[in-house]
């Protein structure tokens, strides 16, 4: 499966009814742009899921929410996405609530992701403690944290989690060429910028490597 699959050609008018990184937003593991030892974990995992805790820990843009979304649909999970400044005692306990009762979804799996986990409160990641703990851990929920580092994560709170690092380097080349194929969808046969210089001045950040791609598009 491609990025590109299902895709409307380049038209004569550039229009964005979103923008690229939405657009281009990768839906299954092989549509991303590196990150192999992820994929390759949650590919597996997403073969035979089981009620438990993960942390995703890497740069901004680099692909951690976003896989946690692929995640989701390949699981086919019911998703609550708590980002952090909503992430309180009582948005967790509303949460955690909803996930003792059995999902609409065919495999009966709850799925809260809970975006820059390292800004949570302590007061909130000592209320999770309580809920990760192995006799009080919600029945078919996985809660997924993302997180640009550890730095302000409690250590009990790290044990009771698996980590996946995510890791940017290695990733400009092939995002170089993923921009590429963007530029000839989107640009058609306007004069291409350097790729490889957008992602390296967007420090291997896909995201912002589309947010600067636009600007070239619009500028062609």
């Amino acid at each position: 499966m491609s990025l590109f699959d299902n895709m409307p050609g380049a038209q004569t008018a550039i229009a964005f009814p979103a923008s690229l990184a939405e657009k281009y937003r990768p839906h299954s593991f092989a549509e991303f742009v590196g990150l192999d030892r992820p994929k390759k974990i949650l590919a597996k995992f997403a073969d035979a899921p089981y009620p438990s805790a993960w942390r995703f820990i890497g740069p901004p843009g680099v692909g951690k929410t976003t896989m946690a979304l692929a995640l989701c649909e390949a699981i086919r999970g019911e998703l609550h996405h708590i980002p952090s400044q909503r992430c309180n005692v009582e948005t967790l306990e509303d949460v955690i609530r909803q996930c003792h009762y059995a999902t609409a979804k065919p495999n009966g799996l709850h799925v809260v992701l809970i975006d820059e986990a390292h800004k949570m409160s302590k007061a909130a990641q000592l209320h999770l403690l309580s809920k990760l703990d192995a006799t009080a851990f919600p029945p078919a929920t996985i809660f997924i944290f993302t997180a640009n580092d550890e730095e302000g994560l409690e250590k009990p709170f790290l044990s009771r989690t698996r980590e996946i690092v995510f890791q940017s380097h290695g990733m400009a080349e092939d995002a170089a060429s993923l921009l590429e194929r963007i530029w000839e969808r989107e640009a058609g046969n306007a004069e291409k910028p350097n790729f490889l210089r957008i992602v390296r001045d967007s420090q291997n950040n896909v995201r912002d490597a589309l947010m600067s791609l636009e600007t070239e598009i619009l500028a062609a």
